[in-house]
């Protein structure tokens, strides 16, 4: 980790921490493009949401450590550990056509990789493309707004 003034850069490693999530009607989806996946997959660290993660496990026989699942609070633990460092990518098939009962949980999901600046995947094409880029098994450098400087910025302005 380097921290400059304004950001603070980060690498993440060559074998990734991936959270796989799926909503229930893109759950077979992801499940096939996993299998499909497998070989690239099986040299990194996978986790998900409660049924998504239980589902992968048994049908694919990779190891995804299991949190909650969805609306049970799963997208936020996912959330909390893209906080920590914990989490480097996510794929998460998701519905947006479906209206979905813990719809502010996935929009918070979204907004925090966001702001954390690591690859989240939302359908099959971009994990596609994400999985055969370039960084995908190599360390991969990215800068996050160095938020302690601008808490103290709005906090010295009042």
């Amino acid at each position: 980790m380097v921290i400059q003034d304004d950001y603070i850069t980060f690498t993440l490693p060559s074998k990734k921490h991936i959270a796989l999530i799926a909503h229930d009607s893109k759950k077979q989806q992801l499940l096939e493009w996993v299998n499909k996946n497998k070989e690239i997959l099986k040299d990194h660290v996978l986790c998900g949401t409660g049924t998504t993660a239980r589902l992968l496990s048994e049908r694919t026989g990779l190891n995804v450590k299991g949190y909650n699942s969805g609306p049970l609070g799963g997208d936020q633990q996912i959330g909390s550990r893209v906080v920590e460092g914990k989490i480097d990518f996510i794929i998460f098939f998701w519905d947006p056509l479906e209206s979905q009962p813990h719809d502010p949980d996935v929009k918070a999901l979204l907004r925090i990789a966001v702001v954390y600046d690591i690859p989240i995947a939302n359908n099959q094409s971009t994990a596609d493309f994400l999985l055969t880029s370039k960084y995908m098994n190599s360390e991969y450098e990215h800068s996050v707004m160095n938020f302690n400087k601008n808490i103290n910025e709005r906090m010295n302005s009042f």
